[in-house]
Protein backbone atom coordinates (compact mmCIF):
# COMPACT_ATOMS: atom_id res chain seq x y z
CA UNK A 1 0.00 0.00 0.00
CA UNK A 2 1.33 3.55 -1.08
CA UNK A 3 1.50 5.78 1.77
CA UNK A 4 0.95 8.64 -0.98
CA UNK A 5 -1.91 7.59 -2.24
CA UNK A 6 -5.27 9.37 -0.90
CA UNK A 7 -7.51 6.52 0.61
CA UNK A 8 -10.67 6.12 2.08
CA UNK A 9 -8.93 6.94 5.70
CA UNK A 10 -8.08 10.28 4.38
CA UNK A 11 -11.34 11.42 3.36
CA UNK A 12 -11.96 10.63 7.08
CA UNK A 13 -9.51 11.77 8.79
CA UNK A 14 -9.86 15.14 6.51
CA UNK A 15 -13.40 15.81 7.10
CA UNK A 16 -13.01 15.19 10.73
CA UNK A 17 -10.60 18.05 10.69
CA UNK A 18 -12.46 20.34 8.47
CA UNK A 19 -15.43 19.43 10.70
CA UNK A 20 -13.36 20.28 13.48
CA UNK A 21 -11.67 23.71 11.63
CA UNK A 22 -15.56 25.15 11.44
CA UNK A 23 -16.37 24.32 15.18
CA UNK A 24 -13.47 26.90 15.69
CA UNK A 25 -14.49 28.95 13.42
CA UNK A 26 -18.31 29.66 14.27
CA UNK A 27 -17.60 31.07 17.95
CA UNK A 28 -18.71 34.16 18.14
CA UNK A 29 -19.08 34.50 14.53
CA UNK A 30 -22.32 37.02 15.21
CA UNK A 31 -20.63 39.34 16.87
CA UNK A 32 -21.09 43.33 14.88
CA UNK A 33 -18.25 44.50 12.53
CA UNK A 34 -16.33 46.13 15.44
CA UNK A 35 -13.88 43.97 16.43
CA UNK A 36 -9.88 43.67 15.66
CA UNK A 37 -8.96 45.43 12.13
CA UNK A 38 -12.53 46.23 11.86
CA UNK A 39 -11.36 49.10 9.70
CA UNK A 40 -10.35 47.43 7.14
CA UNK A 41 -12.97 45.14 7.43
CA UNK A 42 -15.85 47.24 7.09
CA UNK A 43 -14.23 48.95 4.02
CA UNK A 44 -14.57 45.25 2.53
CA UNK A 45 -18.26 44.75 3.71
CA UNK A 46 -19.35 48.32 2.74
CA UNK A 47 -17.95 47.28 -0.69
CA UNK A 48 -20.52 44.14 -0.44
CA UNK A 49 -22.81 46.24 0.79
CA UNK A 50 -23.37 48.39 -1.82
CA UNK A 51 -23.09 45.75 -4.81
CA UNK A 52 -26.43 44.27 -2.73
CA UNK A 53 -28.07 47.76 -2.79
CA UNK A 54 -26.88 49.32 -5.96
CA UNK A 55 -26.32 46.33 -8.07
CA UNK A 56 -23.10 44.32 -9.12
CA UNK A 57 -20.87 46.73 -11.08
CA UNK A 58 -17.44 45.43 -9.82
CA UNK A 59 -15.53 48.10 -12.25
CA UNK A 60 -17.01 50.84 -9.81
CA UNK A 61 -17.05 49.26 -6.16
CA UNK A 62 -18.02 52.18 -3.62
CA UNK A 63 -17.52 52.16 0.43
CA UNK A 64 -18.63 54.41 2.69
CA UNK A 65 -15.51 56.89 2.65
CA UNK A 66 -16.12 59.54 0.54
CA UNK A 67 -13.42 62.04 1.74
CA UNK A 68 -10.15 62.65 0.38
CA UNK A 69 -8.47 60.89 3.87
CA UNK A 70 -7.46 57.46 2.11
CA UNK A 71 -5.72 58.88 -1.18
CA UNK A 72 -5.21 62.82 -0.53
CA UNK A 73 -7.89 63.37 -3.95
CA UNK A 74 -11.90 64.12 -3.09
CA UNK A 75 -13.70 60.95 -3.56
CA UNK A 76 -17.22 61.88 -3.49
CA UNK A 77 -18.71 58.58 -5.15
CA UNK A 78 -16.49 56.68 -2.39
CA UNK A 79 -14.57 54.78 -4.96
CA UNK A 80 -12.80 51.90 -3.60
CA UNK A 81 -10.21 50.30 -6.00
CA UNK A 82 -7.83 48.41 -4.07
CA UNK A 83 -8.20 44.70 -4.69
CA UNK A 84 -10.61 43.56 -7.98
CA UNK A 85 -13.74 42.98 -5.81
CA UNK A 86 -14.10 39.38 -6.12
CA UNK A 87 -14.46 38.22 -2.32
CA UNK A 88 -16.68 41.33 -1.76
CA UNK A 89 -19.27 40.28 -4.96
CA UNK A 90 -19.09 36.89 -3.71
CA UNK A 91 -20.55 37.24 -0.13
CA UNK A 92 -22.69 40.21 -1.33
CA UNK A 93 -24.16 37.53 -4.03
CA UNK A 94 -24.53 35.02 -1.61
CA UNK A 95 -26.73 37.36 1.23
CA UNK A 96 -28.61 38.66 -1.78
CA UNK A 97 -30.12 35.03 -2.84
CA UNK A 98 -29.91 33.97 0.95
CA UNK A 99 -30.81 36.93 3.04
CA UNK A 100 -31.03 34.47 6.01
CA UNK A 101 -28.33 36.24 8.11
CA UNK A 102 -26.87 39.47 8.54
CA UNK A 103 -24.62 40.05 5.39
CA UNK A 104 -21.28 40.22 8.10
CA UNK A 105 -22.56 36.84 8.95
CA UNK A 106 -22.30 35.81 5.20
CA UNK A 107 -19.00 37.53 4.33
CA UNK A 108 -17.43 35.85 7.55
CA UNK A 109 -18.92 32.45 6.40
CA UNK A 110 -17.67 32.83 3.05
CA UNK A 111 -14.14 33.57 4.84
CA UNK A 112 -14.60 30.35 6.78
CA UNK A 113 -15.19 28.36 3.81
CA UNK A 114 -12.11 29.61 1.57
CA UNK A 115 -10.18 28.75 5.24
CA UNK A 116 -11.43 25.19 4.78
CA UNK A 117 -10.51 25.11 1.26
CA UNK A 118 -7.21 25.89 2.22
CA UNK A 119 -6.94 22.99 5.17
CA UNK A 120 -7.85 20.38 2.44
CA UNK A 121 -4.95 21.85 0.11
CA UNK A 122 -2.41 21.55 2.39
CA UNK A 123 -3.90 17.78 3.87
CA UNK A 124 -3.38 16.81 0.38
CA UNK A 125 -0.39 18.27 -0.58
CA UNK A 126 1.34 17.16 2.34
CA UNK A 127 0.46 13.55 2.35
CA UNK A 128 1.30 13.35 -1.37
CA UNK A 129 4.53 14.89 -0.91
CA UNK A 130 5.51 13.52 2.62
CA UNK A 131 3.03 11.21 4.50
CA UNK A 132 -0.21 10.91 6.13
CA UNK A 133 1.21 11.59 9.76
CA UNK A 134 2.49 15.12 8.43
CA UNK A 135 -0.80 16.34 6.70
CA UNK A 136 -2.65 15.46 10.05
CA UNK A 137 -0.59 17.36 11.61
CA UNK A 138 -0.63 20.28 8.99
CA UNK A 139 -4.13 19.91 8.75
CA UNK A 140 -4.83 20.05 12.59
CA UNK A 141 -2.28 23.01 12.98
CA UNK A 142 -4.50 25.14 10.56
CA UNK A 143 -7.42 23.90 11.65
CA UNK A 144 -6.85 24.97 15.55
CA UNK A 145 -4.51 27.67 16.48
CA UNK A 146 -5.94 30.38 17.42
CA UNK A 147 -4.05 33.10 14.86
CA UNK A 148 -5.23 30.90 12.19
CA UNK A 149 -8.87 30.36 13.08
CA UNK A 150 -9.19 34.22 13.83
CA UNK A 151 -8.06 35.43 10.78
CA UNK A 152 -9.78 32.37 8.60
CA UNK A 153 -13.54 34.01 9.83
CA UNK A 154 -13.04 37.69 8.81
CA UNK A 155 -13.72 39.97 6.18
CA UNK A 156 -10.84 40.23 4.49
CA UNK A 157 -9.83 39.06 1.08
CA UNK A 158 -6.86 37.90 2.42
CA UNK A 159 -7.64 33.92 2.89
CA UNK A 160 -10.11 34.09 0.06
CA UNK A 161 -7.09 35.29 -2.18
CA UNK A 162 -4.88 32.81 -0.39
CA UNK A 163 -7.40 29.92 -1.10
CA UNK A 164 -7.65 30.85 -4.68
CA UNK A 165 -3.66 30.64 -4.69
CA UNK A 166 -3.67 26.97 -3.05
CA UNK A 167 -6.27 25.71 -5.52
CA UNK A 168 -4.14 26.68 -8.36
CA UNK A 169 -1.13 25.23 -6.90
CA UNK A 170 -3.33 21.89 -6.13
CA UNK A 171 -4.18 21.77 -9.97
CA UNK A 172 -0.96 22.54 -11.42
CA UNK A 173 -0.05 19.75 -8.52
CA UNK A 174 -2.12 17.19 -10.96
CA UNK A 175 -0.94 18.60 -13.92
CA UNK A 176 2.20 17.43 -12.75
CA UNK A 177 1.41 13.86 -12.26
CA UNK A 178 -0.96 13.25 -15.40
CA UNK A 179 0.23 12.09 -18.41
CA UNK A 180 -2.94 12.29 -20.05
CA UNK A 181 -3.23 15.12 -22.48
CA UNK A 182 -6.93 15.80 -22.04
CA UNK A 183 -6.25 16.39 -18.26
CA UNK A 184 -3.11 18.29 -18.51
CA UNK A 185 -5.26 20.55 -20.79
CA UNK A 186 -8.09 20.63 -17.99
CA UNK A 187 -5.44 21.14 -14.99
CA UNK A 188 -3.52 23.90 -16.12
CA UNK A 189 -6.97 25.85 -17.24
CA UNK A 190 -8.10 25.36 -14.12
CA UNK A 191 -4.93 25.98 -12.45
CA UNK A 192 -3.60 29.15 -14.41
CA UNK A 193 -7.55 30.86 -14.02
CA UNK A 194 -7.28 29.97 -10.27
CA UNK A 195 -3.93 31.78 -10.14
CA UNK A 196 -4.94 34.81 -12.29
CA UNK A 197 -8.53 35.22 -9.59
CA UNK A 198 -5.98 35.10 -6.31
CA UNK A 199 -3.48 38.40 -8.00
CA UNK A 200 -6.76 39.79 -8.38
CA UNK A 201 -8.24 39.28 -5.42
CA UNK A 202 -4.60 39.99 -3.38
CA UNK A 203 -1.56 40.93 -5.83
CA UNK A 204 1.04 39.38 -2.76
CA UNK A 205 -0.40 35.87 -3.93
CA UNK A 206 2.32 36.47 -6.88
CA UNK A 207 4.91 35.49 -4.49
CA UNK A 208 3.35 31.92 -4.93
CA UNK A 209 4.67 32.35 -8.41
CA UNK A 210 7.76 30.49 -7.29
CA UNK A 211 5.55 27.39 -6.51
CA UNK A 212 4.41 27.61 -9.94
CA UNK A 213 7.77 27.77 -11.39
CA UNK A 214 9.19 24.91 -9.60
CA UNK A 215 6.01 22.75 -10.54
CA UNK A 216 7.03 23.36 -14.06
CA UNK A 217 10.73 22.75 -13.67
CA UNK A 218 9.63 19.41 -11.58
CA UNK A 219 7.99 18.66 -14.39
CA UNK A 220 9.92 19.15 -17.54
CA UNK A 221 13.17 20.24 -15.93
CA UNK A 222 14.77 23.04 -17.49
CA UNK A 223 13.00 22.27 -21.02
CA UNK A 224 10.17 24.30 -19.36
CA UNK A 225 11.76 26.95 -20.59
CA UNK A 226 11.00 26.20 -24.31
CA UNK A 227 7.24 25.51 -23.59
CA UNK A 228 4.34 27.21 -24.84
CA UNK A 229 2.28 26.46 -21.87
CA UNK A 230 4.77 28.28 -19.64
CA UNK A 231 4.29 31.33 -21.10
CA UNK A 232 0.55 30.91 -21.68
CA UNK A 233 0.36 30.80 -18.17
CA UNK A 234 1.80 33.92 -17.31
CA UNK A 235 -0.52 35.81 -20.05
CA UNK A 236 -3.22 34.36 -18.50
CA UNK A 237 -2.46 35.19 -14.90
CA UNK A 238 -1.14 38.23 -15.26
CA UNK A 239 -2.84 39.72 -17.90
CA UNK A 240 -6.15 40.73 -15.90
CA UNK A 241 -4.32 41.98 -12.79
CA UNK A 242 -2.28 44.51 -15.51
CA UNK A 243 -5.19 45.23 -16.94
CA UNK A 244 -6.95 46.38 -14.29
CA UNK A 245 -4.12 48.13 -12.45
CA UNK A 246 -4.24 50.15 -15.77
CA UNK A 247 -8.02 50.87 -15.18
CA UNK A 248 -7.90 52.33 -11.91
CA UNK A 249 -5.33 54.71 -12.76
CA UNK A 250 -8.65 56.75 -14.47
CA UNK A 251 -10.23 56.84 -10.69
CA UNK A 252 -6.81 57.75 -8.65
CA UNK A 253 -9.36 59.39 -5.66
CA UNK A 254 -10.21 56.03 -5.42
CA UNK A 255 -6.58 54.26 -4.76
CA UNK A 256 -5.39 54.61 -1.29
CA UNK A 257 -1.73 54.90 -0.22
CA UNK A 258 0.27 52.27 -0.45
CA UNK A 259 3.77 53.34 -0.78
CA UNK A 260 4.64 52.85 2.89
CA UNK A 261 3.82 48.74 2.70
CA UNK A 262 7.89 48.05 1.57
CA UNK A 263 9.41 50.09 4.69
CA UNK A 264 7.38 52.26 6.33
CA UNK A 265 5.36 52.03 9.54
CA UNK A 266 3.42 54.17 11.87
CA UNK A 267 4.17 54.71 15.52
CA UNK A 268 3.52 56.99 18.37
CA UNK A 269 6.56 59.16 17.12
CA UNK A 270 4.78 59.10 13.42
CA UNK A 271 6.65 57.21 10.39
CA UNK A 272 9.46 55.31 10.98
CA UNK A 273 11.46 53.37 7.87
CA UNK A 274 11.63 50.09 9.03
CA UNK A 275 13.19 48.41 6.08
CA UNK A 276 16.20 45.88 7.31
CA UNK A 277 16.27 47.24 10.35
CA UNK A 278 16.82 45.07 13.80
CA UNK A 279 12.65 46.04 14.69
CA UNK A 280 11.46 43.96 11.48
CA UNK A 281 13.34 41.56 12.26
CA UNK A 282 12.11 41.38 16.10
CA UNK A 283 8.51 42.09 15.66
CA UNK A 284 7.94 39.70 12.60
CA UNK A 285 10.34 36.61 13.71
CA UNK A 286 9.97 36.94 17.25
CA UNK A 287 6.73 38.67 18.29
CA UNK A 288 4.51 37.61 15.32
CA UNK A 289 5.51 34.47 13.77
CA UNK A 290 7.21 33.30 17.43
CA UNK A 291 4.97 34.54 19.88
CA UNK A 292 1.74 35.42 18.31
CA UNK A 293 1.24 32.86 15.69
CA UNK A 294 3.36 30.10 17.18
CA UNK A 295 2.28 30.89 20.95
CA UNK A 296 6.23 29.90 21.54
CA UNK A 297 6.78 26.46 21.99
CA UNK A 298 5.73 25.39 18.22
CA UNK A 299 8.59 27.07 17.04
CA UNK A 300 10.33 24.09 18.27
CA UNK A 301 8.13 21.88 15.79
CA UNK A 302 8.77 24.10 12.93
CA UNK A 303 12.28 24.90 12.78
CA UNK A 304 12.75 20.83 13.36
CA UNK A 305 10.66 20.63 9.94
CA UNK A 306 12.81 22.51 8.22
CA UNK A 307 16.51 21.19 8.60
CA UNK A 308 15.08 17.75 8.56
CA UNK A 309 16.59 16.41 5.14
CA UNK A 310 13.59 16.16 2.66
CA UNK A 311 13.64 13.64 -0.34
CA UNK A 312 11.38 16.43 -2.07
CA UNK A 313 11.84 20.47 -2.13
CA UNK A 314 8.49 21.41 -2.72
CA UNK A 315 7.57 22.78 0.35
CA UNK A 316 10.51 24.08 1.14
CA UNK A 317 9.93 26.53 -2.22
CA UNK A 318 6.55 27.27 -0.42
CA UNK A 319 8.27 28.85 2.39
CA UNK A 320 10.69 30.82 0.76
CA UNK A 321 7.91 32.18 -1.43
CA UNK A 322 6.50 33.30 1.83
CA UNK A 323 9.67 34.97 3.28
CA UNK A 324 10.28 36.36 0.19
CA UNK A 325 7.40 38.24 0.82
CA UNK A 326 7.94 39.03 4.22
CA UNK A 327 11.06 40.53 3.06
CA UNK A 328 9.20 42.93 0.65
CA UNK A 329 6.56 43.73 2.21
CA UNK A 330 8.44 44.90 5.71
CA UNK A 331 6.20 48.29 6.16
CA UNK A 332 2.89 46.14 5.70
CA UNK A 333 3.38 42.98 7.78
CA UNK A 334 5.51 44.73 10.67
CA UNK A 335 1.81 47.38 10.67
CA UNK A 336 -0.58 45.04 10.32
CA UNK A 337 -1.06 41.71 11.34
CA UNK A 338 -3.36 40.34 8.75
CA UNK A 339 -0.63 40.42 6.45
CA UNK A 340 0.63 37.52 7.77
CA UNK A 341 -2.54 35.71 6.40
CA UNK A 342 -0.44 34.38 3.68
CA UNK A 343 2.53 32.29 5.21
CA UNK A 344 0.15 30.32 7.45
CA UNK A 345 0.25 27.18 4.60
CA UNK A 346 3.87 26.77 4.99
CA UNK A 347 4.03 27.65 8.84
CA UNK A 348 1.58 24.65 9.13
CA UNK A 349 3.40 22.12 6.69
CA UNK A 350 6.38 22.80 8.48
CA UNK A 351 4.99 22.29 11.88
CA UNK A 352 3.58 18.81 10.56
CA UNK A 353 6.74 17.66 9.44
CA UNK A 354 8.72 18.71 13.08
CA UNK A 355 6.14 16.70 14.69
CA UNK A 356 6.25 13.75 12.58
CA UNK A 357 9.88 13.53 12.69
CA UNK A 358 9.50 13.17 16.41
CA UNK A 359 6.99 10.38 16.07
CA UNK A 360 8.66 8.46 13.37
CA UNK A 361 11.97 8.42 15.06
CA UNK A 362 10.70 7.44 18.57
CA UNK A 363 13.37 5.39 18.99
CA UNK A 364 15.99 7.76 19.21
CA UNK A 365 14.53 9.08 22.55
CA UNK A 366 13.57 8.05 26.40
CA UNK A 367 10.42 6.57 25.18
CA UNK A 368 7.66 6.70 22.70
CA UNK A 369 5.26 7.76 25.32
CA UNK A 370 6.89 10.75 25.78
CA UNK A 371 7.43 11.73 22.87
CA UNK A 372 3.80 11.69 22.49
CA UNK A 373 3.15 13.37 25.16
CA UNK A 374 5.83 16.10 24.43
CA UNK A 375 4.25 16.77 21.14
CA UNK A 376 0.94 16.59 22.87
CA UNK A 377 1.98 19.45 26.22
CA UNK A 378 3.58 21.94 23.12
CA UNK A 379 0.52 21.88 20.72
CA UNK A 380 -1.33 22.62 24.18
CA UNK A 381 0.77 25.12 25.60
CA UNK A 382 1.12 27.36 21.85
CA UNK A 383 -2.31 27.31 21.62
CA UNK A 384 -3.00 28.64 25.10
CA UNK A 385 -0.42 31.25 25.11
CA UNK A 386 -1.61 32.25 21.34
CA UNK A 387 -4.90 32.58 22.46
CA UNK A 388 -4.40 34.31 25.53
CA UNK A 389 -3.54 37.82 23.42
CA UNK A 390 -6.05 36.36 20.21
CA UNK A 391 -9.16 36.41 22.58
CA UNK A 392 -8.86 40.46 22.65
CA UNK A 393 -9.29 40.33 18.50
CA UNK A 394 -12.75 39.20 19.62
CA UNK A 395 -13.39 41.90 21.46
CA UNK A 396 -15.12 45.14 20.29
CA UNK A 397 -16.36 48.18 22.29
CA UNK A 398 -19.73 48.36 22.97
CA UNK A 399 -20.21 52.01 23.09
CA UNK A 400 -19.51 52.41 19.48
CA UNK A 401 -22.86 50.59 18.66
CA UNK A 402 -24.97 52.62 20.82
CA UNK A 403 -22.74 55.96 18.83
CA UNK A 404 -24.29 54.46 15.98
CA UNK A 405 -27.70 53.52 16.80
CA UNK A 406 -27.97 57.11 18.36
CA UNK A 407 -26.16 58.73 15.06
CA UNK A 408 -28.66 56.36 12.40
CA UNK A 409 -32.06 57.27 14.04
CA UNK A 410 -31.15 61.33 14.48
CA UNK A 411 -29.78 61.19 10.47
CA UNK A 412 -31.00 60.63 7.33
CA UNK A 413 -29.73 57.98 4.98
CA UNK A 414 -28.56 61.02 2.00
CA UNK A 415 -27.00 62.90 5.29
CA UNK A 416 -22.91 62.50 5.11
CA UNK A 417 -21.22 62.83 8.64
CA UNK A 418 -18.17 63.62 9.25
CA UNK A 419 -16.19 61.13 12.36
CA UNK A 420 -13.17 61.82 14.16
CA UNK A 421 -12.16 58.52 14.15
CA UNK A 422 -8.59 59.51 12.25
CA UNK A 423 -9.02 57.48 9.26
CA UNK A 424 -10.87 54.92 10.52
CA UNK A 425 -14.32 53.93 9.19
CA UNK A 426 -15.87 51.26 11.25
CA UNK A 427 -18.59 53.94 13.18
CA UNK A 428 -19.42 55.39 9.44
CA UNK A 429 -20.12 51.48 8.56
CA UNK A 430 -22.30 51.16 11.58
CA UNK A 431 -24.35 53.96 10.62
CA UNK A 432 -24.82 53.41 7.32
CA UNK A 433 -23.77 56.71 6.65
CA UNK A 434 -21.71 58.11 4.07
CA UNK A 435 -18.78 60.83 5.13
CA UNK A 436 -15.57 61.08 6.31
CA UNK A 437 -13.69 59.28 9.35
CA UNK A 438 -11.94 62.38 9.90
CA UNK A 439 -11.75 65.73 10.50
CA UNK A 440 -9.29 66.61 7.43
CA UNK A 441 -10.41 70.55 7.09
CA UNK A 442 -12.51 73.46 9.34
CA UNK A 443 -16.03 72.60 9.75
CA UNK A 444 -17.33 75.42 7.62
CA UNK A 445 -14.88 74.03 4.90
CA UNK A 446 -16.77 70.62 5.42
CA UNK A 447 -19.85 72.10 5.12
CA UNK A 448 -19.58 73.52 1.80
CA UNK A 449 -18.36 69.73 0.19
CA UNK A 450 -21.70 69.24 1.25
CA UNK A 451 -21.17 67.59 4.62
CA UNK A 452 -24.51 67.78 7.12
CA UNK A 453 -23.17 66.30 10.88
CA UNK A 454 -20.30 66.44 12.88
CA UNK A 455 -19.83 63.86 15.35
CA UNK A 456 -16.90 63.75 17.99
CA UNK A 457 -15.67 62.10 20.90
CA UNK A 458 -13.13 64.62 21.98
CA UNK A 459 -15.22 66.64 24.83
CA UNK A 460 -12.83 69.47 24.41
CA UNK A 461 -13.32 69.93 20.83
CA UNK A 462 -17.27 69.38 21.41
CA UNK A 463 -16.84 72.74 23.67
CA UNK A 464 -15.31 74.90 20.83
CA UNK A 465 -17.96 73.63 18.09
CA UNK A 466 -21.07 74.19 20.21
CA UNK A 467 -20.26 78.03 20.03
CA UNK A 468 -20.73 78.10 16.54
CA UNK A 469 -23.09 75.44 15.50
CA UNK A 470 -26.06 73.57 16.82
CA UNK A 471 -26.13 70.28 18.96
CA UNK A 472 -28.40 67.57 17.84
CA UNK A 473 -27.36 65.20 20.29
CA UNK A 474 -24.65 65.26 23.02
CA UNK A 475 -23.93 62.68 26.01
CA UNK A 476 -20.48 62.50 28.69
CA UNK A 477 -19.27 60.03 25.24
CA UNK A 478 -19.82 62.16 22.42
CA UNK A 479 -21.37 64.88 20.50
CA UNK A 480 -23.06 65.23 17.12
CA UNK A 481 -23.87 68.46 15.78
CA UNK A 482 -25.36 69.60 12.83
CA UNK A 483 -23.37 71.66 10.46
Amino acid sequence: MNKNNFEKKDWIILSVIIFIALIFRLYKIDIPLADYHSWRQVDTAAVARNFVRGGFDLLHPRYDDVSRVQSGLDNPQGYRFVEFPIYNAIFGYVYKIFPVTSLEITGRLVSVIFSLIVIAVIYYLALKESHRGVAIFAGISYAVLPFFVFFSRVILPDTPALSFAMIAIYFLYLFTLTKNHYLEFIFFILSSLMFATALLVKPMTAFYGLVIIYLYHRKYSFGFLKKFSFYLYLVITALPFLLWREYIKSYPEGIPYSDWLIMIVNTYQGKQNIFFRPAFFRWIFFERINNLILGGYLIFLFILGIIVKPKKYFFHILLLSATIYLFVFQGGNVQHEYYQVMILPPLAIFIGMGAYHLISNGKTFLHPVITYLTIMLIFALSFFFSYFTVRNYYNYPSDLLQIAKIANALTKDTDRIITDRTGDTTLLYLMDRKGSPAVFMEPEELKKLGYNYLLTQNMDYLKKLKLEYEVVFENNNFGLLKL
